[in-house]
């Protein structure tokens, strides 16, 4: 683990980012609830606007599992003192990014060599 990396304040951020994802969760998935296609019930664009409402909700759900899972892998990564390190170059991340998302992996560099 890096020397200017804070693992105590990084974890509490992580448990904390944690703990909001969860909450927004417990909303969220009402949204992604079967829709209604009786159309004696709801108009056919009420229909598509309930679909689309879905659809846009799972969407949702499945980025927050991911994002879920990314936390799990940080805090793992902080208990086996590999936190803050580039997974491919192996370099210190740069605390503002890990400030900005503290489950990010890679560091600037490696992040804009993976993208393109």
């Amino acid at each position: 683990m890096s020397n200017d990396i804070d693992p105590a304040f990084f974890r509490a951020r992580l448990i904390a980012l944690r703990a909001d994802i969860l909450k927004v969760s417990e909303t969220g998935d009402q949204a992604a609830q079967t829709v209604e296609l009786d159309q004696a019930k709801v108009g056919r664009l009420s229909r598509m606007d309930a679909l689309q409402a879905q659809a846009m909700s799972l969407e949702s759900k499945r980025r927050r599992e991911i994002h879920l899972q990314q936390i799990a892998a940080a805090l793992t990564r902080i208990e086996n003192d590999d936190y803050g390190r580039c997974i491919d170059c192996d370099e210190t991340i740069a605390h503002r990014r890990l400030e900005f998302d503290p489950a990010v992996v890679r560091c600037i560099k490696c992040a804009d060599k993976n993208e393109s």
